[in-house]
């Protein structure tokens, strides 16, 4: 659904990489990173490798767009040119492993993100809803945009119908199916690296959550020492069977010997 970009080389500016800007919250700093790691497992889980994954990081759609940013950073003038989403997501991207500073649609094939996704904060939530919206619909294409508030209060699902969003209905639990990712995306309560707050996850199709590394790793482990503890379980129950059988011969044989010198 990606709109073409022109491609021009060499721009007549440096494009602009970072503006610095920190991210507004605690919640924010670290939703935004655990996000991105939740989409890779979910590819993984998938067995998929032809996405690219940007967390953070700007997105250039058009060369207007690029040369007002530098404008803007070159004078210090107020930013009102678009950057980029928090998180976004390109599909069938054939080299995904090439290193890339920001997305540039005019070295890309015009590709613009399939999936974006906004956390809400109170100074960029009219604009999310309203100037983003629009430019991901009708300049970006983008098929889903997923919108999430740090309160836990629920996440908005868009799917785009024509060059319109619609919005996604969430199911009984409150969760927003993406179509693009296979996962759904909702609340989950409880501690990452740490610190206890109402995070966004990703869902599998049977509800059950899409696991950080670290908890990856916990289950593992807690696999491995059930298939242990069920081993020494069976190995005793052998042993004791063994034992058993043992006695019950030597009891047997107790009985014959007796019997013999009757």
């Amino acid at each position: 659904m990606s709109q073409p970009a022109v491609a021009l080389a060499p721009l007549p500016f440096d494009l602009v990489l970072d503006d610095g800007e920190p991210l507004e919250s605690e919640w924010h700093a670290m939703q935004f990173p655990l996000l991105c790691e939740l989409i890779r497992q979910t590819m993984v889980e998938q067995e998929r490798a032809d996405f690219y994954l940007g967390g953070n990081m700007f997105v250039y759609y058009s060369i207007e767009q690029a040369r007002e940013v530098a404008e803007e950073e070159a004078k210090g003038l107020k930013k009102r040119a678009f950057r980029g989403p928090d998180v976004f997501w390109v599909g069938g991207v054939p080299d995904p492993e090439r290193n890339r500073q920001v997305w540039i649609a005019w070295e890309e094939d015009g590709r613009l993100p399939d999936v974006v996704i906004e956390l809400l904060s109170p100074s960029t939530a009219k604009k999310d809803r309203t100037e983003k919206r629009d430019l991901y619909a009708r300049v970006f294409g983008s098929a889903e945009y997923f919108m999430c508030r740090p309160d836990g209060r629920g996440v908005d699902g868009l799917r785009l119908s024509g060059r319109t969003y619609q919005p996604i209905p969430p199911d009984e639990k409150g969760r927003v199916w993406s179509a693009q990712l296979g996962a759904s995306f909702g609340y989950w309560h409880g501690s990452i690296r740490g610190r206890r707050y109402d995070w966004v996850r990703l869902f599998r199709p049977d509800g059950t959550l899409v696991p950080t590394e670290a908890e990856a790793e916990r289950q593992r482990t807690d696999a491995e020492h059930q298939r242990a503890e069920k081993e020494r379980r069976q190995a005793d129950a052998e042993r004791q069977r063994a034992e058993a059988a043992e006695a019950e011969l030597a009891r047997l044989r107790a009985l014959l010997e007796e019997r013999g010198r009757g």
